[in-house]
């Protein structure tokens, strides 16, 4: 199975803003981004599954027609709790300083850590892998497709953050039958 990890194009959101979870829409940059990200990716998907945020359901509806996309709430970014909407360099503090020292582990305050989103992003995966799909597209977050490559890649959570995932990348993994990936690209990473 060929399966594409698609990073939604950049948001509408001010720099620096923790936007997990929060329902923004597309940049202006939109139409662009979409034509450099089509250049890496096959004509329409038969079948595309996406995360139910706007920034990544508006490409989803470009890559395949409407009956074709699967939304799936697994697919959805690390939900920040209280920190949603609000400047990272507000949230200065000992609160921060222990998330960032733990944050596969340490969840965010009214919100998740990242080993809840790899668990839910395992649990897409499992049943991705006994689907019968021979290609697919997942457009979704950064913290999803690191925690997908971090499935493929068995490699330990806290190093999946060093996987750069920018803003409409492609990623292209084969998968075969063992559920173990066969070959891993990285598109059209900047």
């Amino acid at each position: 199975m060929e399966v594409f990890l698609i990073r939604h194009t950049s948001p509408a959101v001010e720099k620096g803003t923790c936007y997990g979870q929060s329902d923004i829409p597309v940049a202006d940059s939109f139409a662009e981004e979409f034509a450099q990200l089509r250049l890496h990716i096959p004509g329409q998907f038969g079948k595309v599954y996406t995360s139910p945020l706007q920034r990544c359901s508006k490409l989803a509806l470009k890559l395949s027609s409407s009956p074709n996309i699967i939304y799936d709430k697994r697919l959805m970014e690390l939900n920040f709790g209280t920190w949603e909407g609000k400047k990272w360099d507000d949230l200065s503090g000992p609160e921060l300083d222990r998330w960032m020292k733990d944050f596969v582990t340490m969840p965010v305050p009214g919100g998740e850590n990242f080993e809840m989103l790899y668990n839910r992003t395992k649990s897409f995966y499992d049943e991705l892998m006994r689907s019968d799909d021979k290609q697919v597209g997942v457009v979704c977050h950064a913290g999803v497709i690191r925690a997908f490559l971090a499935i493929v890649l068995e490699m330990p959570l806290r190093n999946a953050f060093k996987i750069p995932v920018n803003y409409a990348s492609v990623t292209k993994i084969q998968l075969n039958a063992e559920t173990c990936y066969s070959s891993l690209e990285f598109l059209n990473r900047v």
